[in-house]
């Protein structure tokens, strides 16, 4: 099969042990572009906002938790401290997710970005990977009509600041540790971390952890996965860090899981003809960089060893400024989040799209100069309908925004109570539902569009 219709074919293909996958990067409709100037324009109605935002009390509980446009409506769901259903306490810091449609009801696979390595510390499941580490995911089962929530579970417990991850073709959720903590003398970690774990996202209970140790040992952030060639891109929350990927020995596609336990090659993105190209300041939106990868030889140091990102950039690999959420559009891009970067440190948006099997283009997609535009973007979401999902995690209230095609930014939603960070936005199957987390009061929404009003009314 050719390569555009192999791409075509898996656009249109999500169907994967009985559950069709929440691919709603796969769902765009437009493809984006590069944006090349208006950092400071803001989008009103009818220009891609929708309307000023304004308190509204949530459907199930009648708590005034969220300011919203008012054409939309939401409920309130997996709250921490809840008791869930398989008889566990819900964790709290809510972080990055992704929706599922698993025989017609919606699975959201929740990281808990928990760290734990206390004497008294207990992992929040039966299962863990280091029973000391109090970091893993949840599960939470919503009804598609109602969006109230139908049952809840822990799915992988025993990891460390599980922050973000990415959704897959085969259907789970790549859960990603944001930390390289060790077992040491000041906690009582009996595990090495700073790994991605694979959670199925059609289970209805735990699953037993397993460390890809060739997906690298760093402070990870998240991960997307092309479908085309199943290779796995990889963000890194550090200064510098690094963009890599992953070419598993045994990919995964739509319908196939892979084995990644059965290793790969790690390699880091190199701009060609640039050694340690820096990309944290002085870029230029929508200049294209052509790139290539260097590999790196030890993806899991351990102990005196050399960090993956100083290996990377021994070798001349490109330097990044605290990556963190990542999403594929599914047009062949992949965007990220560079949450501190750029000349007046409030982040970047990059978009890597690949040319071939061993170059691609890097380009800066958007850069914000203004806080009260955008500050500190964190998780990322590209929507059915092509716009973007920013989760914003900065010194202020912390917004969850919208960009256009045409780089204007708009709110769309603000905890009522607190200026927590925002995370883990993503779009039911169908595109209606717009779930996302307030990470330090624990709460997940699910946010849809009032009779009268639908999501084309503007850019999400």
């Amino acid at each position: 099969m050719g390569e555009l219709n192999r791409r075509s074919f898996l656009r249109h293909t999500a169907m994967a042990g009985g559950a069709v996958l929440a691919l709603e990067g796969l769902m765009a409709s437009n493809k984006l572009r590069s944006l090349s100037g208006g950092t400071r324009a803001y989008a009103q109605t009818g220009s891609g906002g929708y309307g000023p935002l304004i308190p509204q009390a949530a459907n199930n509980t009648g708590e005034t938790l969220l300011r919203l446009p008012a054409g939309f409506q939401y409920t309130v769901i997996g709250k921490r401290g809840a008791l869930m259903g398989d008889g566990r306490v819900t964790p709290g810091a809510h972080d990055g997710m992704a929706a599922y449609d698993v025989n017609g009801m919606i699975h959201l696979v929740r990281n808990h970005e928990q760290s734990g390595g206390a004497p008294t510390s207990e992992a929040i499941g039966s299962m863990p990977y280091d029973p000391k580490a109090t970091g893993g995911t949840t599960t939470v089962v919503v009804d598609p009509v109602t969006r109230e929530l139908v049952y809840d579970f822990v799915s992988l417990s025993g990891t460390v600041r599980n922050c973000a991850g990415g959704q897959t073709p085969w259907g789970s959720w790549l859960t990603c540790e944001e930390t390289t903590l060790v077992p040491a003398s000041n906690n009582s970690y009996t595990q090495p971390h700073g790994y991605v774990f694979d959670a199925p996202a059609g289970s209805f209970s735990e699953t037993a952890p397993v460390a890809l140790t060739a997906m690298g040992r760093f402070s990870h952030e998240a991960v997307t996965v092309d479908p085309a060639t199943g290779i796995i891109y990889e963000t890194e929350d550090a200064n510098p860090g690094g963009f890599y990927r992953f070419i598993p020995n045994h990919p995964g596609f739509v319908g196939q899981p892979p084995n990644l336990a059965a290793g790969g090659v790690l390699q880091m993105l190199k701009v060609r003809n640039q050694f340690q190209y820096d990309t944290r300041t002085n870029q230029t939106v929508g200049q294209e960089l052509e790139v290539e990868w260097v590999t790196i030889a030890n993806p899991n140091p351990l102990g005196g060893q050399t960090s993956v990102a100083n290996q990377g950039i021994a070798l001349g690999a490109a330097q990044f400024e605290r990556l963190e959420g990542a999403w594929y559009d599914g047009n062949g891009s992949h965007f990220f989040v560079s949450t501190s970067g750029g000349n007046a440190n409030l982040g970047q948006i990059w978009q890597f799209t690949p040319t071939g099997a061993d170059t691609g283009i890097l380009k800066l997609f958007y850069e914000p100069t203004d806080a009260a535009m955008l500050e500190s973007p964190d998780n990322l979401l590209v929507t059915p309908r092509g716009g973007l999902v920013l989760c914003e995690d900065g010194g202020g209230l912390n917004y969850v925004r919208g960009l256009t095609q045409n780089g204007l930014v708009f709110d769309f939603a603000v905890h009522a109570l607190s200026n927590t960070e925002a995370a883990g936005a993503t779009f039911s199957r169908d595109g209606q539902t717009l779930f996302f987390n307030y990470q330090g009061t624990g709460e997940t929404y699910a946010v849809w569009p009032r009779a009268g009003t639908s999501w084309e009314d503007g850019a999400l």
